[in-house]
C-alpha cells in the first residue's frame, strides 16, 4: 500500500465534485433526529452483527505513535510489513449494503440481560477521589476513546508489559464495552461433564439455544485484566457524566476513528469543542493527544450516494451510523482552542489495491498530535 500518493489536480478536482453531487440531497430532517436520538442504537446494532470480527487489531499505532509503547523493543517481534499495511482502517462505510441490520432487537436468536444497564451500574457504583480511583497506583495511564471491543487496547496491553501501566477505555455502545470484556470467539462446543441433556436438546433450534446460553455464562475475556485495564460506557457529548479519573491524571489520550461520528454542529453548543476541551482537563501537562480520523475526500465520502449527506461532509451509512471527514484546518482549530501545542498535524494518503477486484482505491487519514502545554494556557469553557 502506497504511502504519501500525490494527488493530481485533475484527481482533487474530480473528488471535489463528486462530494457536490452526493451532498445535493441531504436526509430529512425527521430521519436525522432519529440518528440522533437513536445514535447508540445504531452502534449497538452494528457490534451484535459483526461483534469482535470486523475490525482488526491495530498493532500499526505502535510505530505512527511511540507513546502507547514507553519501550520500543516489542517492535522488533513485528515485520515492518505488519506494522505499516495494518493501518488501513476499513470502517462501515467502505461495505455499506452489508451492515444493514437484519434482525431486530427483539427477533434476536438469543436474548441476555440489558447490556448498557449491566455495565452503567458497575460503573455507578464508582466514586472518583483525587487519590483513590481505578490505576491509581499506576504511574503511566492512556485512555482511549472509542474503543469498540478492543482493537487497540489489547494490542497495548499485549506488547506493552510496562508494570506502572494503566489503561482505561470506553465507548458510546454498551454492546462494544461487554464484548470487550468476553473472549472473541467460543471453543470447539462440548457438553459440560455429567450434563443433563434434556429432549429439548435434540432439535438443531434448541441444542444452539443451549449452546449459547451455556456458552454466555462461561466466556470471560483473560486479556481483561481490572489490575491493567478499566473499560466504561460513556457518552462524549453528555456533558453530566464525568470520568472515572480525576482531572491532570492522564499520559496519553488516544482517539482513533471516533471524533468522526460526532455532530459537527457550527451552533454554540459546538459538541466536538466541548468534548476535546473536557478530555484535555484530563492530561496532566506534558501529556499527548493522538488522534487518526478520516480526511476530506477519503474514498469512503465518494461512495456516498445521493440521499445520505446530513450536512456538510456529514453522511450517514446504510447501518445508520454517521460519519464527517475533517480537514487538517479543522482539527488544528479543535485542539489549539482546548490550549493544546501541536506537535503534528498532517495528511496520510494512500493507494490501496484490491487485485482480486481490480479495484483502486485512494484512502486518505488525518493524524494529529497536540501536546498539552506544562504552563497551562487559557482556553475556551
Amino acid at each position: 500500500m502506497p504511502d504519501n500518493v500525490k494527488w493530481s489536480e485533475e484527481q482533487a478536482a474530480a473528488a471535489e465534485r463528486k462530494v457536490q453531487e452526493n451532498s445535493s440531497q441531504l436526509v430529512c430532517r425527521e430521519k436525522q433526529v432519529d440518528y440522533e436520538v437513536n445514535a447508540h442504537k445504531y452502534w449497538d446494532d452494528f457490534y451484535k452483527i459483526h461483534e469482535n470480527g470486523f475490525f482488526k487489531d491495530r498493532h500499526w499505532l505502535f510505530t505512527e505513535f511511540p507513546e502507547l509503547a514507553p519501550s520500543h523493543n516489542h517492535l522488533a517481534s513485528l515485520p515492518l510489513e505488519k506494522q505499516r499495511s495494518d493501518v488501513c482502517e476499513d470502517g462501515p462505510d467502505l461495505t455499506t449494503e452489508q451492515h444493514k441490520c437484519t434482525c431486530t432487537i427483539g427477533g434476536c436468536e438469543t436474548q441476555v440481560p440489558p447490556v448498557e444497564e449491566r455495565v452503567t451500574q458497575e460503573l455507578g457504583h464508582l466514586e472518583i477521589h483525587a487519590d483513590e480511583f481505578p490505576g491509581s497506583s499506576a504511574s503511566y495511564r492512556i485512555l482511549e476513546v472509542g474503543c469498540g471491543v478492543g482493537n487497540t487496547v489489547f494490542p497495548i496491553l499485549q506488547t506493552n508489559n510496562n508494570p506502572n501501566l494503566f489503561v482505561y477505555c470506553c465507548d458510546f455502545s454498551a454492546t462494544a464495552v461487554e464484548l470487550l470484556k468476553i473472549l472473541p470467539d467460543p471453543p470447539a462446543f462440548a457438553f459440560p461433564k455429567n450434563a443433563r441433556i434434556s429432549p429439548l436438546l435434540v432439535t438443531r433450534s434448541g441444542f444452539f439455544w443451549w449452546e449459547k446460553q451455556y456458552w454466555h455464562l462461561k466466556r470471560t475475556n483473560s486479556e481483561y485484566d481490572p489490575s491493567r485495564c478499566f473499560a466504561f460506557v460513556h457518552d462524549l457529548c453528555d456533558e453530566d457524566q464525568s470520568y472515572p479519573m480525576p482531572e491532570d491524571s492522564l499520559d496519553v489520550i488516544v482517539l482513533i476513528f471516533v471524533l468522526s461520528a460526532i455532530v459537527p454542529d457550527k451552533t454554540p453548543t459546538r459538541r466536538m469543542q466541548k468534548v476535546i476541551i473536557k478530555l484535555s482537563r484530563l492530561l496532566r501537562p506534558g501529556g499527548v493527544m493522538l488522534l487518526r480520523d478520516y480526511g476530506r475526500y477519503d474514498m469512503a465520502q465518494l461512495r456516498f450516494k445521493k440521499g445520505q449527506c446530513l450536512s456538510g461532509n456529514f453522511y450517514v451509512r446504510g447501518d445508520g451510523t454517521r460519519v464527517y471527514f475533517f480537514t487538517q484546518d479543522e482539527l488544528h482549530a479543535l485542539f489549539t482552542a482546548a490550549g493544546l501545542e501541536k506537535v503534528q498535524n498532517l495528511v496520510d494518503r494512500r493507494l490501496q489495491v484490491n487485485r482480486g477486484k481490480q479495484l483502486t482505491m485512494y484512502r486518505v487519514w488525518i493524524q494529529c498530535k497536540y501536546s498539552k502545554p506544562l504552563v497551562p494556557v487559557p482556553h475556551a469553557t
